[in-house]
């Protein structure tokens, strides 16, 4: 199985509160949030891994290159700046189209063991052809404006809500897609929408099965502090 990351935002919010380096290569227990990530994957058995990084940022890129060479790894690497993380999908779906795979953004933090269960899950319900789409959520609430995802008792998810209303859930930016999916992107591309909430919302509505998959907690490292909470977290 493919697995993709999206690590094309700015972190503005890092580089106000002082952190002086760009968001994939900040430290969480001594490890790159991007290196942590492509070791999973790693481990995982990834066929390929693709990452798309900011072109404004040449120190990222340089980084992908040097640990591609180094570990010799089957990355491929794709700087862009775009619009939203659903316009890093669509740049990068070219590579994503004949196999399902596993989407994260790169500031993601869960457990290990959880990530493995889910991609096991995922691989174990496509395998089965039961689901076109597998999204981490949980219930632990750690972000600004989150997406809420409401589901049924079978974990089909029936919606995706800006407001919290009698949703469980929230997204936490693990997604596991079926090709499928990329019609559906590239429906919303086409439409001018620019959001990754809104590329969700017309999944359900083009009538793709969408499950949940409850993780106990998800962090996501947009300011400063949230380095510590990761940490502490991992380290639990």
């Amino acid at each position: 199985m493919k697995f993709a990351i999206i690590a094309a935002g700015l972190g503005e919010r890092l580089a106000s509160e002082g952190v002086e380096v760009s968001k994939p290569l900040v430290k969480v227990n001594g490890e790159m949030l991007i290196d942590r990530l492509m070791r999973i994957f790693s481990e995982c058995n990834a066929s390929e891994i693709i990452v798309i990084c900011n072109d404004l940022y040449e120190d990222v890129k340089q980084h992908l290159v040097k640990i591609r060479d180094e570990k010799d790894l089957p990355l491929t690497i794709i700087t862009k700046t775009t619009e939203s993380s659903m316009h890093s999908l669509h740049e990068i779906s070219r590579y994503l189209r004949k196999e399902p795979f596993c989407l994260t953004t790169v500031d993601t933090i869960f457990k290990e063991n959880a990530f493995l269960d889910y991609v096991q899950k995922f691989e174990e319900m496509t395998t089965a052809g039961t689901t076109d789409c597998l999204m981490g959520v949980t219930e632990f609430v750690d972000d600004e404006k989150p997406l809420y995802v409401d589901a049924d008792n079978a974990d089909n998810i029936t919606a995706f809500c800006d407001d919290k209303e009698n949703c469980r859930y929230v997204s936490g930016g693990i997604y596991g897609l079926n090709p499928r999916a990329m019609k559906t992107l590239d429906a919303c591309i086409e439409r001018g929408e620019k959001h990754m909430r809104n590329f969700q919302r017309a999944l359900l509505k083009d009538g793709l099965t969408v499950k949940a998959y409850a993780f106990d907690k998800i962090i996501d490292v947009d300011h400063a502090d949230d380095i510590r909470k990761a940490e502490e977290f991992l380290n639990e």
